[in-house]
């Protein structure tokens, strides 16, 4: 089987390519120009790519460029933008994954003649009574199904997850064993285009005008104010211009209104829902009927809750805190990916 591995300069894409080429697959790996702009958190750097080709170097295998860069900004930098002008608060790595990593790169490869893909990502793709299944990841504290929750029928019968049967442990263990250059390389941490030294307001401030805003309590009286409204995010607690005295006036963001740069405050206790609201929900397979009974993660590393779906929302057996709007919501069966939407 000719395979394309998306390899990021990681330590995970590496030791996935040697696995899938140690197969006896007829392995090419490729890396993905992304985010052109300055960077100093996350993949797409100048020094990843040198890493990817070096290591396709050591394991004998061609290796390419693609450089998707119009796409990502488009797809991913312009809605995480534009989310934030409405006061949401968008997942650019599930962006990314949605129509780069699993729609444009599956696609060159298909151009290319290629039979599969593979990637780093922590995640385990099973066949299971005709039907594909994607699964959590052998290592729960690395597992990436959130991340993949769009993930159809068509694209999981045509990828391979080699990396998602390890532990990480045992991925940089493979890596040292075989001297790839990435084997103690650390993980990236942060949104590839978000620098840590300006962080999202820098980015930010330089696309769009931000606008200082007021606090609000639930009955309307305005009790601090915030330098910039589309920074925050629902749930959020620092940062928002209020001291309360003791732990138990701590204020948590409760509402975000863009139109009138007014921000709503409250207790925890306010902060709590009973169901989260998801739209433009996509499926792993067969659509999930109403009351069926699920577990709901809102977060890359979240605490799964238990719940039910009922056709636009997830009405959960306690209490949570509210989901910010813009942000993944996937559902689960066991350890199996149902599908998942955003937060409304």
């Amino acid at each position: 089987m000719r395979v394309l591995v998306a390899m990021s300069g990681g330590v995970d894409s590496s030791v996935a390519a040697a696995l899938v080429a140690a197969d006896g697959h007829e392995v090419v790996g490729a890396t993905m120009k992304l985010w052109g702009g300055p960077s100093d958190s996350g993949c797409c750097s100048v020094a990843d790519v040198d890493d990817a080709r070096r290591v396709a170097q050591q394991l004998g295998l061609a290796h390419h460029v693609f450089n998707f860069s119009a796409q990502f900004d488009r797809d991913v930098v312009e809605p995480y933008v534009a989310g934030h002008q409405a006061g949401q608060t968008p997942n650019p790595c599930v962006a990314c994954n949605r129509h780069l990593k699993f729609d444009r790169f599956a696609q060159r490869a298909r151009q290319l003649g290629f039979d599969a893909i593979a990637t780093g990502h922590h995640a385990r793709v099973r066949h299971v009574d005709g039907a594909w299944r994607l699964q959590r990841a052998a290592d729960a504290a690395k597992d990436q199904s959130y991340v993949l929750h769009m993930l159809d029928q068509a694209t999981l019968a045509r990828l391979l997850l080699p990396v998602g049967e390890l532990t990480k442990a045992e991925v940089r263990a493979r890596a040292t064993e075989m001297g790839l250059r990435t084997a103690s390389k650390p993980d990236s941490q942060d949104v590839c285009f978000i620098s840590r030294t300006g962080g999202r307001e820098a980015f930010l401030g330089a696309r769009i005008a931000l606008r200082p805003g007021r606090l609000v309590d639930p009955e309307g009286v305005e009790v601090g104010k915030v330098d910039a409204v589309q920074l925050v995010t629902v749930g959020q607690r620092r940062g928002l211009g209020s001291a309360p005295v003791t732990k138990a006036e701590r204020r948590f963001a409760l509402n975000v209104d863009l139109a009138s740069d007014t921000v709503t405050v409250g207790s925890i206790d306010q902060l709590m829902v009973e169901h989260i609201a998801v739209r433009d929900v996509t499926w792993v397979d067969a659509a999930v009927v109403a009351g069926t009974p699920c577990a709901v993660q809102a977060s890359a590393h979240g605490q799964p809750l238990a719940g039910r779906w009922e056709g636009d929302r997830v009405v959960l057996d306690a209490p949570t805190r509210r989901v910010a709007p813009g942000q993944s919501v996937v559902l689960y069966d066991g350890d199996c990916v149902l599908g998942g939407g955003i937060a409304g």
